[in-house]
């Protein structure tokens, strides 16, 4: 049994918790809050019995081996950095850092450590729908890039129109669409089509700085991809991935519910299956596989290729960021 803390009390993190409980690999221990109050109150009627409103005693005085990292972009790295330090195996919610400065410090701390393990959770690329896409792009013999949209309009917009600062939508906490929504269509395409050759980002920003939806464009040596996502509206626009005659049409590029080739002729064959679990579900038992054998070759394969993928995505990010100008507070300099 997988003991684990968490960092966080939002809605990600019981859909974490719910996925975690479901999987039956993991036992929840320990809550970390600002206020001990707030970690009680959500982390009693999920099982846990260690509370903690200091991140010091968290880490040094609580049961677990596993820490489950859900607070603002902006504390990821200086909190990873602390966990692993304490010897803890890290699950951090996309995105994990901010720069690339910040994932080669990590990267050095993990190697001194190669007993610890590190996620990055991107939940999509581990759903069955992701490997069933991968699949049929696989089998094309021709692939002339794609579209990737996620756009779903945020409840905390509603404050910023009110002239308030979520720190979703603030430079201080690392927020905007491209640090959020748009990780999942970053995921897609560098899993699928490895590290794109050049990258820009044209962003609409908001009145707190940050971008509220934007477009980027990935080039490849021999297609484009397009990505567009954003957390200030709502589209229903597919994503496709376009081959010579055939296409792969997905519903969005963060859910993956529902996925179809459309073969030269035109005729459709549904390649995904039904969603009914958590969407978190697949990626906690993919976690805990490796945590529960990590010397299983096939577990070690995947380890490898999920953390060159986080490698990779962070990369993406941050040329995608630069390119846009959008700078956050107090940023260091690589």
């Amino acid at each position: 049994m997988i003991k684990f803390g968490i960092i966080g009390t939002n809605w990600i993190t019981q859909q974490f918790v719910d996925a975690a409980r479901a999987s039956g690999d993991y036992q929840l221990t320990a809550v970390y809050s600002r206020k001990q109050a707030t970690a009680k109150a959500f982390g009693e009627p999920n099982g846990a019995t260690q509370f903690y409103e200091s991140l010091d005693n968290f880490f040094t005085d609580g049961d677990f081996d596993t820490v489950y990292i859900a607070s603002p972009n902006s504390l990821h790295y200086q909190q990873t950095v602390q966990a692993i330090k304490a010897d803890k195996n890290v699950i951090i919610e996309k995105p994990a850092f901010a720069t690339q400065a910040q994932m080669t410090t990590v990267q050095g701390l993990l190697a001194e450590k190669p007993a610890l393990h590190y996620f990055e959770a991107a939940r999509n690329i581990h759903t069955p729908n992701f490997v069933a896409i991968a699949k049929q792009v696989a089998a094309m013999p021709t692939v002339q890039g794609g579209n990737f949209t996620y756009m779903k309009y945020s409840s905390r917009y509603d404050k910023v129109l009110a002239g308030e600062e979520p720190n979703v939508f603030s430079l201080k906490f690392a927020g905007g669409a491209l640090q959020d929504l748009g990780v999942y269509p970053v995921y897609d395409a560098v899993a699928l089509f490895g590290l794109p050759q050049e990258v820009a980002y044209f962003p609409q920003r908001i009145q707190t700085g940050v971008d509220g939806k934007g477009v980027a464009i990935l080039r490849y040596d021999d297609f484009d991809v397009t990505l567009n996502f954003g957390k200030t509206t709502n589209s229903h626009m597919p994503s496709e991935i376009y081959g010579l005659k055939d296409t792969v049409v997905i519903d969005d590029a963060g859910e993956l519910t529902h996925a179809s080739y459309f073969d030269v002729d035109g005729h459709e064959t549904v390649i995904s299956t039904p969603v009914t679990d958590n969407p978190m579900l697949p990626e906690v038992r993919d976690f805990a596989r490796v945590l529960n054998d990590p010397e299983a070759p096939a577990n070690q394969a995947d380890y490898k290729r999920w953390l060159d993928l986080s490698l990779q995505v962070n990369k993406v990010l941050y040329n995608l960021r630069q390119n846009g100008g959008i700078v956050f507070a107090d940023e260091p300099n690589d």
